[in-house]
Parts: structure tokens; C-alpha cells; sequence
């Protein structure tokens, strides 16, 4: 069954890649050039330039559909790297380590990776 929005399957994924793409580059702005608040002093040079130029990079890739597979596959990688550094050492389960937006990151960027870039992208998988 397609549901109520299945015929508009296409332009729903165009849109949550792009979102996700948006909403993930804007991180790195934040790591590497200080945006939306910057980062408190002490973040290691790993987390601030390696992660923040992956998810600024990534992001505007996701977000335009230029080789957003790769783009995402990386991204996904990273998100399940921070989760495990960053969170999971404060508690077993996301909720109780806050580590939920990193899990989702992570299986949304997966999906996406699988999926490739599909329609109203700069270049289609």
C-alpha cells in the first residue's frame, strides 16, 4: 500500500536529503568557522577540522545530490564514530547518553547512501 503521500515518494526524498544535507553542514560551519555559536574552547583539532570539514563538505553535497552516495556513506560512518566516542561512554542506550541525533544521522545518511542522490539532484546516482 503507497499511502496517503505515496505518490509524492520522489519529492519527499529530494526534500529530506536536502534538509539533512542543510542541517548537517550547518555543524560544520558551526566547527570550523565559528557559526551558530561556535564551539566551546577545548574541542580536540580531530572533532573540530577532520569532523567539521566531513560534515560541512558532506552536507553541501547531500544537499545538492552531487555524489551524495559516497557523501553519505562517509557522513553515516562519522556520525556512528562520534556516537561512539562522544556518547556511548556516557550511558548504554541514546536516550540516556543523549546520543540520539547522532543515531539518527547515522541510519539517515545510510538510507541515503543506499538510495543515492534520486531526483532534483545536480547529479543523480
Amino acid at each position: 500500500m503507497k499511502g496517503l503521500l505515496g505518490p509524492h515518494a520522489d519529492k519527499i526524498y529530494a526534500l529530506l536529503r536536502v534538509v539533512v544535507g542543510l542541517m548537517f553542514a550547518c555543524h560544520g560551519g558551526q566547527k570550523l568557522f565559528g557559526l551558530f555559536g561556535g564551539m566551546p574552547p577545548g574541542v580536540p583539532f580531530f572533532i573540530q577540522y577532520v569532523g567539521g570539514t566531513i560534515e560541512l563538505v558532506g552536507g553541501v553535497l547531500i544537499a545538492i545530490g552531487l555524489f551524495a552516495s559516497l557523501a553519505a556513506f562517509i557522513s553515516s560512518g562519522m556520525m556512528a564514530v562520534a556516537y561512539f566516542m562522544a556518547h556511548q561512554p556516557n550511558g548504554l542506550l541514546p536516550i540516556q547518553n543523549h546520543g540520539e541525533p547522532a543515531v539518527l544521522n547515522c541510519f539517515v545518511f545510510l538510507y541515503i547512501a543506499a538510495r543515492g542522490s534520486g531526483p532534483y539532484a545536480v547529479r543523480p546516482d
